[in-house]
C-alpha cells in the first residue's frame, strides 16, 4: 500500500477549519474529505469491543467505523469503504490503524499525495499519534477565542455558556502550544483565522511553501467547487463554505457579546488570548468563581444547548440521526460476547 503523508488539522471547532479543509481540498495532491470524527467518537467506546486482537472484535470495529463514515452528513462520494481491503491493509488491531488505513485508502484513490484530518478535537489524542507511525504535519488554525465562544453558542454542536467556551478553548490552544514546542519545526504551521481571511493568497501561499507543493488559485475559488457546494448543502453550519470568504468575519464579539462575558471569557483564557497575539478589553478581574457558580453555569449551559437544539433546522438534526444511532447502539450493546472466548 502506498504511505501518503498526512496533515492534521489541530484547534477548535468554529474557527474556519471548513473553511480551510475546502481550500486544501483545491489542491489535487491534497485529499481532505469532511471528517466523521473517528478517534474522538470511537476512543471513548472501544471497551465495548473487549480484546482487539480477537479477530471478529477488531472486524466489529472496522465495521462500525464505517458506517460511521458512511452515515456521515457530508458524504464520501466515489469511495467505496471495503472492510476486507481495510482489513488487509491493518498492521495491527488498533483504532488509530483503522483510522490511518482508511484516510490512507481514500487518498489513494483519489490519486493524492496527502491525506487531510480536519477533526480539531484530535489535538486530544497527540499521545497515540505521535507514538504511532502517521507522523502527520499538523496545521494548527487557532481564532479569537471570543469570536470562536460567539460562533458556538449559534451552533447545535458543542457547549453554550461562556464559561464552558473559554475552558474548552483555552485548553485545546494550550495543547496545540505545547505541541509546536515539542514536534520539528517542518511538522507544524501555525494559521491563524484572521490573516486566512484577509490575506488569503499570501497564507496560503506561505502553507504551500511549507507543504512543498505549489500553490494553485482554485484555492481562492473553493466555493464553487463540488465539495463546498456539497459541504453547505449538507448542513447551517458550514454554509459559509459556498460563499466567497468573508473578510470582516472578525472582532463580532465586541458588539455582539455581553460585556460580563467578555470579562468572565478574559478572566479565564486571557493570557492564552496574549499568547496568540490577541488583544485583551477588559482587566480580566471577574468576581470569584465559587463552586455554586459553576453549578449554576453547568445547569444554564444544558438550558442554552436545549433551547438551541429546539429551534435548530430538522433537516440539519435528521442528517446527524444516523450518526448518533449508531453510537448509542455501539454504547449500549456492552462489551463484545466473543470477547470472553
Amino acid at each position: 500500500m502506498i504511505k501518503n503523508k498526512a496533515i492534521q488539522i489541530i484547534g477548535t471547532q468554529r474557527s474556519g477549519s471548513n473553511l480551510l479543509r475546502v481550500m486544501l481540498n483545491q489542491i489535487e495532491a491534497i485529499d481532505a474529505p469532511h471528517p466523521p470524527h473517528i478517534l474522538q467518537r470511537f476512543y471513548p467506546l472501544l471497551a465495548t469491543y473487549g480484546n482487539l486482537n480477537i479477530e471478529l472484535n477488531f472486524l466489529k470495529l472496522i465495521d462500525d467505523v464505517c458506517k460511521l463514515i458512511e452515515f456521515n452528513p457530508v458524504p464520501w462520494q466515489g469511495f467505496t469503504l471495503d472492510r476486507k481491503a481495510i482489513r488487509k491493509q491493518c498492521e495491527t488491531n488498533t483504532l488509530l490503524e483503522v483510522f490511518k488505513v482508511i484516510y490512507n485508502l481514500k487518498a489513494t484513490h483519489a490519486k493524492a499525495n496527502y491525506w487531510c484530518c480536519k477533526s480539531m478535537a484530535n489535538i486530544n489524542y497527540i499521545d497515540v499519534l505521535e507514538a504511532s507511525n502517521i507522523k502527520p504535519i499538523y496545521i494548527h488554525l487557532y481564532r479569537d477565542g471570543r469570536d470562536v465562544a460567539l460562533s458556538f453558542k449559534n451552533a447545535i454542536v458543542g457547549p453554550k455558556h461562556t464559561y464552558h467556551l473559554a475552558k474548552k478553548w483555552k485548553t485545546e490552544q494550550e495543547l496545540c502550544l505545547k505541541l509546536k514546542h515539542s514536534v520539528a519545526p517542518n511538522r507544524f504551521f501555525s494559521l491563524c483565522y484572521e490573516d486566512l481571511i484577509t490575506k488569503p493568497k499570501v497564507v496560503l501561499q506561505e502553507l504551500c511553501t511549507f507543504l512543498n507543493i505549489p500553490f494553485n488559485t482554485a484555492m481562492l475559488n473553493y466555493y464553487q467547487s463540488e465539495e463546498s457546494l456539497k459541504t453547505a448543502a449538507s448542513g447551517k453550519m458550514w454554509k459559509n463554505v459556498s460563499q466567497p470568504i468573508l473578510t470582516h468575519n472578525c472582532n463580532k464579539f465586541l458588539t455582539e457579546m455581553k460585556s460580563p462575558d467578555i470579562l468572565l471569557f478574559e478572566s479565564i483564557a486571557g493570557t492564552t488570548l496574549s499568547q496568540l497575539n490577541y488583544s485583551l478589553y477588559t482587566d480580566g478581574f471577574y468576581k470569584l468563581i465559587t463552586e455554586d457558580d459553576i453549578e449554576a453555569f453547568h445547569q444554564e449551559n444544558e438550558i442554552l444547548k436545549q433551547t438551541v437544539l429546539s429551534m435548530a433546522n430538522t433537516r440539519d438534526i435528521s442528517r446527524k440521526q444516523p450518526q448518533l444511532q449508531l453510537l448509542k447502539e455501539i454504547q449500549n450493546r456492552g462489551t463484545l460476547q466473543v470477547a470472553n472466548i
